[in-house]
């Protein structure tokens, strides 16, 4: 164990509540259906149950979406089809209401916050107060941050889970804006993964066959620096990731540990999962996978988390949009449980015990 009084430490992660979970899977046999008929909206149900320790689980009142805004010293090499200057432009895009994951948001009843944590542009003070430095450093050639830097970045993120689950939050999703921030993704899945370059590569925003090829090469090199410092997830971060990526990671491991779910959105996010697994071992019991991301990196973060998608929709935006996506299912899923009458209740007659095949056990790959 580390002697560093500086180093990030995490508490261990609470494990959801086991006789919840038994509960519901008990009432999902009761409710007048066949057992099973309702398919993963029965597991996601009986997964909500376990984390909220009651059964039959509560409709979220605040779901909550904090985009973590920042910008990559990589996107200056080409690796992207959009020049930087559009993270800014799209934080006051979030604050004016037209960005996709505001419409998503308000089609899911949940707000959106966001956070500048490294943005290369002066943004509203209301979402600049914790911001760490302007852009990140190209990863292909220096340190993303600087040692003091990620372990700031990830306090952010514990500080804004904080605020968010102090605040009455009771569902958490992460969301991700920054140009050029797939590719820091790709070198952590890919050095999390074991995973060669090439498999991770994916067309992010849009990009042509010569900026596929210097965003592959951008990586590998990238790679060659990560795996020096694969032991340590902090080192991973300030080499690696960027002050964005690494302020996700805080966020989603501390979610976990005040036993708060996240439902997770796609590449960037999933990126910032495994490292705060790494950082808080256990941390994605806590979480859904809202969607698989077209990216190719997403469907190594989902296997490598034992994570299933709710949906599986191509999308690859980010922002948090795959998740909220999936975010009506989930509800669709609590309600199905919490509000649904049992056969006694409604007078209707149950299975003989002969033709019963018995609930759907909770899925691990939720």
């Amino acid at each position: 164990m580390s002697t560093d009084p500086t180093a990030i430490r995490f508490p261990e992660v609470p494990a959801p509540d086991e006789q919840a979970r038994r509960q519901a899977v008990v009432r999902q046999e009761l409710l007048t259906k066949p057992a099973g008929s309702l398919g993963r909206l029965e597991e996601i149900g009986v997964w909500v149950a376990a984390r909220q320790g009651t059964c039959p689980p509560r409709p979220f009142d605040r779901a909550r979406v904090v985009v973590f805004a920042g910008d990559h010293g990589i996107a200056q090499h080409g690796v992207s089809a959009y020049p930087s200057e559009v993270t800014g432009q799209m934080v006051r895009n979030f604050l004016d209401g037209g960005a996709a994951v505001n419409v998503l948001a308000a089609n899911a009843g949940a707000t959106v916050r966001v956070v500048d944590v490294a943005v290369d542009a002066d943004t509203p003070a209301a979402v600049s107060a914790r911001k760490i430095r302007r852009s990140s450093g190209s990863i292909d050639r220096e340190d993303a941050l600087t040692a003091e830097q990620a372990r700031a970045a990830l306090n952010v993120g514990r500080a804004v889970a904080d605020e968010e689950i102090d605040s009455g939050a009771d569902l958490l999703i992460a969301g991700d804006m920054g140009i050029g921030n797939t590719t820091p993704a790709a070198v952590l899945i890919a050095a999390l993964t074991g995973t060669e370059p090439v498999a991770v590569v994916g067309r992010g925003t849009g990009i042509d066959d010569r900026a596929w090829m210097r965003k592959t090469a951008a990586i590998r090199d990238a790679l060659r620096r990560a795996r020096k410092v694969l032991d340590d997830p902090v080192a991973l971060l300030r080499t690696s990731a960027g002050a964005d990526i690494a302020a996700l990671s805080g966020f989603l491991a501390q979610a976990a540990v005040r036993r708060t779910p996240v439902i997770l959105d796609g590449v960037v996010v999933g990126a910032a999962a495994l490292v705060a697994e790494e950082l808080a071992p256990g941390a994605r019991q806590w979480w859904l996978a809202g969607h698989r991301s077209a990216e190719p990196g997403g469907r190594l973060v989902l296997d490598h988390l034992d994570l299933q998608p709710i949906v599986d929709l191509q999308l690859r935006l980010g922002e948090g949009s795959g998740a909220l996506t999936a975010l009506p299912l989930v509800t669709a899923a609590v309600r199905v449980l919490g509000e649904m009458a049992t056969f006694a209740e409604a007078g209707v007659g149950g299975p003989t015990e002969s033709e019963a095949i018995g609930p759907a056990a909770e899925s691990s790959e939720l």
